[in-house]
């Protein structure tokens, strides 16, 4: 065991003797590993770094943007709304397969786009009275 390591052990050991680290849940347990296998290795301590400071990488920026459109489509009931939103996420979807060398699969709600459709009908000049 190398002096690092050592030292780490022996603050570890102290900081749960004093109570200040509770390891109830993940005694004899491997932790949560983060799901970066998309991520070149060459990237990836960066990108955790990035991570751990609040910044995400522009592509998961976007992801996050398109979730977020899909929830406010299937909420929105102004019909109008609803064709503005889904351009837009038209757009984000074609923004990130166009920055990958592979199409993303993010498309993968056909099924659900088709109904939202369906459902909306734009009626140009017509008036509530």
């Amino acid at each position: 065991m190398d002096c690092l390591s050592f030292i780490a052990e022996q603050r570890i050991a102290q900081a749960i003797e004093k109570g200040e680290l509770k390891t109830t849940g993940w005694e004899n347990r491997p932790l949560p590993l983060d799901d970066d296998h998309m991520v070149p290795d060459d990237l990836k301590m960066a990108y955790k770094v990035l991570k751990n400071a609040g910044y995400l990488p522009p592509e998961i920026e976007t992801r996050k943007e398109i979730t977020r459109l899909e929830q406010l489509i299937a909420q929105t009931e102004d019909e109008h709304q609803r064709l503005q939103q889904m351009r837009k996420l038209s757009v984000l979807m074609m923004k990130v397969d166009a920055n990958r060398r592979t199409p993303a699969n993010i498309a993968h709600d056909d099924e659900y786009f088709r109904k939202v459709v369906e459902r909306t009908s734009v009626r140009s000049g017509d008036t509530k009275k």
